[in-house]
């Protein structure tokens, strides 16, 4: 891993400057001389990983950043929010990014390899979609029961009663209904599960790791191309990888008995009324599946991303700082997210230093 030497210093706080005039943000919002911690190294390259869910997200955001100035390198490997979170813990990323927050033994952890509160910085909004590949069914519809159902191995057929009933007047074809699920520690299958925990009778605990039917495939990446390329097939995805397949997916009845379609603005209205629960800085969510908002698609989860709440790595507060600024949220809808809640947004530019 490449240093920079502190006589190189001011040429890398302009060029951050630059970068943040460009994003909407005063230079003092990225990164000031003064507030660098003493003692800390400030690197050209940093690492993350984590959460296959805002892989698309973080690819656009590095490969921005690295436009911006490049010198400076952010690197990051999606391969789960469990791995993720390990890895931070062990010291060998700068973040975690991680669709869950992590258990009390999890900050413990990591708040001693911080020596300070490690924080959890919510920064995108991930729609979970249910794809499916069922070529005569361009429109189906879903109830979170039937989900349930289906997920859990108990509905088996596609014309069983319980989908059916969700679909009436329409002819569902006889056939086997094969389930795709992850098969690695995912916080996808954990928001995944606490929805059908909350809302659909779901017969577990919400659990990262995937304890029912189905066929396990590693990475959201890998359900989707199992998805597209198997007919009859269903999996939960999120929506970003979904669009880029040309994947069907379901419109999932809501609490006010609605069945909407998946868009970033219906994902969006889901999180009306969410509520911070984190303390000391810490930016955890919890949001009410059953909330009876009209138009809100129901599954959605919030993805975070875990670093030092003191002391963190300077670049890694610049990138971080540069994914929260507007320039950062404003084009995540083309990747299938849906941005954050202004008045979340706010807290977590905030926590970050940011003051506009």
């Amino acid at each position: 891993m490449a240093k920079l030497t502190w006589a190189v210093w001011p040429a890398l706080l302009a060029s951050l400057a630059l970068a943040a005039s460009a994003a909407g943000l005063g230079g003092a919002a990225i990164l000031a001389r003064e507030d660098l911690p003493q003692n800390v190294p400030v690197t050209a390259s940093i690492s993350g990983s984590g959460s296959t869910a805002q892989k698309g997200a973080m690819d656009a955001w590095r490969a921005e950043f690295h436009r911006m100035h490049p010198d400076l390198q952010v690197n990051y490997q999606a391969h789960g929010s469990g791995n993720g979170i390990r890895d931070f813990i062990a010291g060998a990323t700068a973040f975690a990014g991680s669709d869950v927050a992590m258990h009390p033994h999890e900050q413990a952890q990591a708040n001693r390899r911080c020596g300070n509160r490690a924080v959890h910085l919510p920064m995108v909004v991930g729609p979970i979609a249910v794809a499916y590949n069922l070529p005569s069914m361009p429109d189906l519809k879903l109830s979170p029961t039937t989900l349930a159902g289906i997920f859990s191995g108990r509905i088996t057929r596609w014309d069983a009663r319980e989908i059916a009933a969700d679909n009436r007047g329409k002819r569902l074809p006889h056939a086997g209904i094969r389930v795709f699920h992850r098969s690695d520690d995912s916080g996808t299958t954990h928001n995944f599960t606490t929805y059908l925990k909350a809302a659909g009778r779901w017969p577990d605990e919400p659990s990262m790791k995937w304890n029912r039917a189905g066929h396990g495939v590693a990475g959201s990446s890998g359900i989707a191309e199992a998805v597209q390329h198997t007919e009859g097939s269903i999996g939960y995805v999120e929506y970003g990888f979904a669009s880029n397949a040309r994947l069907s997916t379901a419109k999932v009845r809501n609490a006010s008995g609605q069945f909407v379609a998946l868009s970033p603005q219906s994902a969006t209205k889901a999180l009306e009324g969410a509520m911070i629960v984190g303390d000391g800085g810490d930016l955890v969510v919890e949001f009410d599946y059953m909330a009876t908002g009209k138009g809100a698609y129901p599954i959605v989860l919030v993805t975070y991303e875990i670093t030092c709440g003191q002391d963190a790595d300077p670049l890694a507060q610049a990138f971080l700082r540069y994914a929260a600024s507007n320039a950062g949220q404003s084009y995540l809808a083309l990747y299938g997210y849906a941005p954050l809640p202004q008045d979340l947004l706010t807290k977590v530019r905030h926590q970050l230093g940011v003051t506009n």
